[in-house]
């Protein structure tokens, strides 16, 4: 089983890009599991958030939050102000950061652990027209993980929205899922 914990403000679709993931997971014929955590006002526009969501090839029973994640999205750095986004992160585990900022002095230098920047905004804003980036980080996560499918992400988001919306948003899976690669290779 992978677990992976969400770090985003509220109102930027956290709990949805964990729905997505979980989606996607049974679309790849695997278990999924999402749900948040907003204790401490957290449901609030602009409050940090987490998300939680498990991906398994076995039945999921495990009901509790997520204490040590294999992975860590964390959909605005700012929040690394506030909060340790790393705490409890397997050694070896990995890190997606959607920015184009320096990290430097961040203390992740030496993290036992992989961490990857990534920058949904200006995709999300070229598709979308504003910067809505959890369906770019759910293409980001798929190509760096290789825990989901492109297709089975692409399924997952078209089935949450339909029609024009659910294209543009597929199209943002898309352009991060090859970004991302390409970027790999």
């Amino acid at each position: 089983m992978k677990e992976i914990r969400i770090h985003g403000r509220g109102g930027q679709g956290s709990l949805v890009l964990a729905q997505f993931m979980a989606i996607a997971a049974l679309e790849d014929r695997k278990y999924g599991q999402a749900f948040p955590f907003l204790g401490g006002g957290g449901e609030r526009r602009g409050k940090p958030i987490m998300a939680y969501c498990r991906i398994s090839d076995r039945p999921i029973r495990l009901r509790s939050r997520v204490a040590t994640p294999d992975y860590v999205i964390v959909q605005d750095a700012t929040i690394m102000d506030e909060l340790d986004v790393a705490e409890g992160l397997k050694p070896g585990g990995l890190m997606l950061i959607n920015t184009e900022g320096d990290l430097s002095g961040r203390g992740l230098e030496k993290a036992s652990f992989r961490v990857i920047k990534f920058s949904g905004d200006a995709l999300a804003r070229k598709i979308l027209g504003r910067p809505i980036i959890n369906t770019a980080l759910l293409g980001a996560f798929a190509a760096v993980t290789n825990e989901l499918s492109l297709k089975a992400a692409i399924s997952a988001v078209k089935s949450k929205f339909p029609g024009e919306l659910g294209e543009k948003n597929a199209l943002v899976v898309e352009e991060s899922y090859k970004d991302v690669k390409e970027r790999a290779a």
